[in-house]
């Protein structure tokens, strides 16, 4: 007997259908995921999603356990309605995007705990929903409200228990559960309000490190500027005097080897400047650390030799051992000591200077003088030149002086050597006496 034609066979356009709803099934349950996972994001509480999604697992737990508790009432639909009044919150939110109030929490919260305690049962996990909700109301509520949820459920739980409907079963002794509800419920506050305090602790180091940030970028941009300034001062100083020599030499010499040695000259300095402002430029660029060295104390007799060769009379000296500066102190020797000299030139032209730079094993001392020129007194300096100078040396606890001295104009600039120390003590003062200091 053929029976092949017993069995219907399933049609094309049956299997069509059965495609199309199991697509839109899927999608549909797509779109749910991301609108859920979207409001939990957007809440305004800042809390983690798994924090939230924890707590509401939690409360899955005992409202599935006092549902259990009460499969005696079966068929009685009121222990699935006290379960569902709990969770009230979350479709409200999920789908018409109601916000998750305390109040509504609270709501929500004894409505559950109430419809559960009409119908008593020994060892009841109905109350434990009062706990994680005195939690998630603590971690999102002011003080005051938490304080009155845990006074309001204590109230709920005084009621039943004096109705005779909360009680706690050992043994098959009757003890009250009222008192051990109640340290749950404070338990339940407690762990909110730290939450809450993580919180805004959390906040204020946000708030802090955004300063902090904000704090430690200006600054490495004044010490960016400073470099800058320096470079381009020293550079230009020297560049027009070379200039200048090569003028003369062209004017009045006739000299034309004269003038091309210091245009060349000029053209070195000036690339060797521009190397110098982009590797300081580059110091704003994200990118890796460049591994040019910056010039240090060893440098300054060549810093010296460039200006002699512009045509500057500088009297170099030094005293002591280079090996004992640091790198931080040798590059702001170097930078005030180019810094004075491109003033030399600027403000006293036609003036010597000298260089003095002493090494003890206690303090680094630079000093830079030139006599004052004739006719009326320099225009004080108020630009960026001195205030660099002062700059870098606080921030590596020295002691600078700029002004009028024995020997005319004077910068004199100290750094302390040992860690903990300060040039009070390892520099005689008599030595800082000697320069009338511009305010």
């Amino acid at each position: 007997m053929d029976v092949s034609h017993a069995i219907p066979a399933k049609t094309p356009g049956r299997q069509s259908r059965l495609q199309r709803l199991s697509a839109r099934t899927m999608s549909g349950g797509r779109r749910f995921v991301a609108t859920v996972r979207e409001r939990l994001e957007a809440l305004p509480y800042d809390y983690p999603p798994a924090v939230i999604i924890g707590a509401d697992l939690a409360l899955l737990v005992v409202t599935g356990a006092a549902v259990i508790q009460r499969h005696s009432y079966f068929p009685n639909p009121l222990p699935l309605i006290a379960m569902a009044a709990a969770f009230l919150p979350i479709p409200l939110y999920a789908l018409f995007g109601v916000s998750p109030h305390p109040m509504l929490l609270k709501s929500s919260a004894l409505l559950s705990c109430g419809l559960f305690l009409l119908q008593p049962t020994s060892n009841d996990f109905a109350p434990f929903v009062l706990v994680i909700v005195a939690g998630e109301v603590a971690a999102i509520a002011s003080r005051g409200i938490s304080i009155g949820f845990a006074a309001v459920a204590f109230a709920e739980l005084l009621a039943f228990d004096l109705a005779g409907h909360l009680h706690w079963g050992v043994s098959g002794q009757r003890l009250q559960g009222l008192p051990m509800y109640a340290i749950g419920i404070l338990l339940g506050t407690f762990c909110g309000v730290m939450l809450q305090y993580q919180r805004r602790f959390l906040y204020q180091e946000r708030e802090n490190q955004a300063i902090r940030s904000g704090q430690a970028a200006d600054e490495e941009r004044r010490r960016i500027a400073r470099e800058v300034h320096d470079v381009i001062a020293h550079s230009l100083s020297i560049t027009l005097l070379h200039l200048t020599a090569a003028r003369r030499a062209l004017q009045t010499d006739d000299d034309p080897a004269e003038a091309v040695e210091a245009l060349v000259e000029a053209e070195r300095l000036g690339r060797q400047a521009m190397a110098d402002i982009r590797r300081t430029v580059g110091m704003l660029d994200a990118g890796p650390a460049l591994t040019a060295p910056e010039p240090g104390a060893g440098d300054i007799e060549e810093l010296v030799g460039d200006f002699r060769r512009a045509g500057l009379t500088v009297d170099y000296t030094r005293t002591g051992e280079l090996a004992t500066v640091t790198g931080a102190i040798g590059h702001a020797l170097y930078r005030i000591g180019q810094e004075s000299l491109a003033n030399v030139i600027k403000h006293a032209p036609g003036t010597a200077a000298t260089v003095r730079l002493d090494v003890t094993a206690e303090a680094a001392m630079l000093v830079v003088s030139n006599p004052l020129p004739f006719g009326p007194a320099p225009r004080r300096d108020t630009g960026m030149g001195l205030r660099g100078m002062r700059k870098r040396t606080e921030l590596l606890g020295g002691k600078i002086t700029a002004g009028n001295g024995d020997d005319g104009w004077t910068v004199r600039v100290g750094f302390p050597l040992k860690s903990g120390s300060c040039m009070s003590s390892v520099l005689p003062s008599k030595l800082w006496s000697r320069t009338q200091e511009e305010p």
